[in-house]
């Protein structure tokens, strides 16, 4: 079969012939129809992301995907050779302990993973993948979504598990921070999928939320920020009709903390704040004020191996539109281009790699 392999990070990229590989107990082989890139994909196999930390090389690159069951390991029971999926690259080892080892398949392995990772190197930017059975989740009554469509599950999980984490209620008022970048749109459509009364969806770029917003609905309204806290906080206050029930902030590399901390004053009495973005400074954090107001501070990395199930029942019910989310399809043996345009892809767009 075809395969992207790298041999290390800013190594030789191949487009290689390799062996299909042999299903082994806890796996399940997969063909795949359709696998869409990260947009930090070209800066990461040259190298230029260093806290990254890959598996031995070479290995297949690539984190997720949709496609069929090919076969299936000897203690695989439920799943089915011809039975459609989509693939998580987020593996958390299925060991009874306190803290077991997670990796992203294809990507990097966390703290004292490196064994794991040894386990499961190989992504889905090839023909076929070998993946953990924990790591596959069965797509059903979906077949009228193509498959480069239902790709775009993948942009729509990892927000979710921020959501879920945050415990986004039907009826409550839903602000994200960095609604404009990929997955802070995603968290706006979730929002509304998931039964938010309001989203407020917040960025820097006006014309990019005016987008957001018409592409998710009349529950959505947008705030653009100055980088004002205080006076960002009351925009976004006002725009929620007093305060916010939750915030999920999804800011991309943020160089101050200011919308984050215009997130935290956008929350009522007992709101929640959900982190899941990225940011190259610290966090001040009001210790009086988020204790006087009773706020929770939440941390999230990723999403729960039952996620996927729940996100596909949204879709499936017709409560999750993907559709605004617009793939562009470039065939395997064109990932460099395709990797270029996956950097300059916008909030409503993303590429896809189809064998």
């Amino acid at each position: 079969m075809k395969a992207w392999q790298l041999e290390r990070l800013g190594g030789e990229l191949r487009f290689a012939d390799v062996r299909v590989p042999e299903p082994r107990p806890g796996s399940v082989l997969v063909r795949i129809e359709a696998s869409s890139l990260m947009s930090y994909l070209k800066p990461y196999v040259e190298g230029k992301l260093p806290f990254y930390d890959p598996p031995p090389g070479p290995f297949t690159i690539g984190t997720n995907g949709v496609g069929v069951v090919e076969a299936v390991g000897r203690d695989v029971w439920h799943l089915k050779p011809g039975q459609r999926v989509v693939l998580s690259s987020h593996f958390v080892a299925p060991e009874n302990v306190d803290d077991p080892a997670q990796i992203l398949i294809g990507l990097t392995a966390g703290a004292g993973a490196e064994a794991v990772m040894a386990d499961w190197p190989d992504g889905t930017l090839a023909e076929y993948a070998l993946m953990p059975v924990e790591a596959v989740t069965p797509v059903e009554g979906l077949d009228h979504i193509e498959a480069a469509q239902l790709a775009a599950i993948g942009r729509c999980i990892i927000p979710y598990g921020g959501l879920l984490r945050g415990r986004l209620a039907a009826g409550e008022t839903l602000v994200v921070n960095g609604a404009t970048g990929a997955y802070g749109t995603a968290a706006v459509l979730l929002g509304v999928a998931m039964g938010a009364a309001r989203v407020i969806a917040a960025g820097r770029n006006s014309a990019a939320l005016e987008a957001v917003a018409r592409a998710s609905g009349p529950r959505v309204s947008t705030v653009t920020l100055a980088g004002d806290v205080q006076a960002d906080a009351g925009a976004l206050r006002s725009a929620s009709g007093g305060g916010a029930h939750i915030a999920f902030d999804m800011v991309g590399q943020a160089r101050d903390p200011n919308s984050t901390l215009a997130a935290l004053h956008s929350l009522r009495r007992g709101g929640r704040l959900v982190l899941m973005g990225s940011m190259t400074t610290e966090l001040p954090i009001p210790y009086t004020t988020v204790m006087m107001n009773s706020w929770e501070i939440l941390g999230q990395f990723m999403y729960p191996a039952s996620a996927y199930r729940r996100l596909l029942d949204l879709l499936r019910c017709g409560l999750l539109d993907i559709k605004p989310i617009r793939p562009r399809v470039y065939p395997l043996a064109a990932l460099p281009e395709a990797m270029d345009a996956a950097a300059e892809a916008g909030n409503l767009e993303y590429i896809v790699m189809r064998p």
